[in-house]
């Protein structure tokens, strides 16, 4: 098998969801991964030339990291098609086409290696998937594609593991392709916990969330996300917002919200859309309503590729500033309370002394 084989990934999309998995498969069947480089300026400006102005950031950003590839030389890139998780659970059409989408505006020879993943549709399940993208290497054998598939599920197991415990994407990703698994436990305590909510594309990219962990890190704000729930407990968050599942990243937002607006160790909850995105003005939409029922702080960030840092910094600040205020005058009232029903009590005392 030739050495010189390998695929181009963009670092965008699902990459954020599915890429140990690709990457373990892939280097299973002896293919190269050759990564996009991470999220810029240059990345968004590039996209955005493009396509229409309608067109939400996260596909601005992909056909940027598309652009990155071809500048590395890397002449076949990874494009699949991601129809449907579960039986009539869909992604949105900007998802569903993305192949489509990137031949009719990327007007460069290479060769986009196309599979179709849709589980509503018989024959189109994950093995069909996996032999579609292997089938442009020549590579046909099936019993190497199934030993390759165990490899990505290696990595892709140990990934999420890691990812639950609280370790960050990168760290997560860098010990899960060298075939580790490594745990850290933060003991430091934090005076306040929020939990942000996004898909894995907008939270994940530091350019598009704005490094936001590091910020609120840096306010003493420990975080949370969907991640780090169990598939169990986003079915019973979806469940607790009397919702039902369509979308395919519902879970990442829909699902979390659900679960940590019921978690009276969770403070507020901040969540992050791409600007335009219909599917996220109806998961967002319901989320906030949902948090007025529960009385829990939500802020709502929605970014473009005019999106400032100086305005996502001051949002974030006085958000977190009025959690602290409010977790304070909690903490201030319940002492207050004690005193009161202390004092009550010794008066009660004296009267019977009397």
């Amino acid at each position: 098998m030739p050495e010189t084989m390998q695929i181009g990934i963009p670092r965008a999309m699902s990459y954020y969801n599915y890429f140990p998995f690709w990457y373990g498969f892939f280097e299973g069947l002896g293919i190269k991964v050759v990564l996009s480089d991470k999220t810029t300026k240059q990345t968004m400006s590039s996209g955005s030339a493009l396509v229409v102005s309608e067109t939400c950031l996260p596909i601005k950003v992909y056909v940027g990291h598309i652009l990155n590839l071809l500048e590395k030389g890397v002449d076949k890139i990874f494009v699949p098609s991601i129809q449907s998780i579960d039986h009539k659970i869909y992604n949105c059409s900007k998802i569903r086409g993305l192949p489509d989408l990137i031949r009719n505006v990327v007007k460069k020879d290479f060769t986009i290696v196309e599979a179709t993943l849709d589980k509503s549709e018989k024959n189109q399940g994950l093995y069909a998937f996996l032999k579609e993208a292997a089938a442009p290497f020549g590579i046909t054998d099936e019993k190497l594609i199934k030993q390759a598939s165990k490899e990505g599920w290696k990595v892709m197991n140990n990934f999420k593991i890691m990812l639950n415990s609280g370790l960050s994407f990168e760290k997560a990703l860098s010990y899960a392709k060298k075939g580790q698994v490594v745990i850290t436990n933060n003991q430091k305590s934090y005076p306040i916990s929020v939990a942000v909510l996004a898909h894995s594309y907008n939270l994940f990219d530091d350019r598009i969330s704005m490094k936001i962990f590091d910020k609120l890190e840096k306010l003493d704000v420990k975080t949370y996300t969907s991640e780090q729930l169990s598939i169990e407990q986003l079915k019973e968050g979806i469940c607790a917002l009397d919702s039902k599942l369509y979308w395919a990243n519902e879970y990442e937002m829909t699902g979390g919200a659900g679960h940590f607006l019921q978690d009276n160790n969770i403070d507020g909850i901040i969540t992050i859309n791409a600007f335009g995105c219909g599917p996220d003005s109806i998961m967002v939409e319901r989320i906030s309503r949902a948090a007025r029922k529960f009385n829990k702080p939500v802020l709502n960030l929605s970014v473009d590729e005019q999106t400032g840092e100086a305005g996502f910094v001051t949002r974030i600040e006085a958000f977190t500033d009025m959690l602290f205020r409010k977790k304070r005058a909690s903490i201030i009232n319940k002492i207050n309370i004690k005193e009161n029903a202390k004092d009550s009590s010794e008066s009660a005392i004296e009267i019977f002394k009397q």
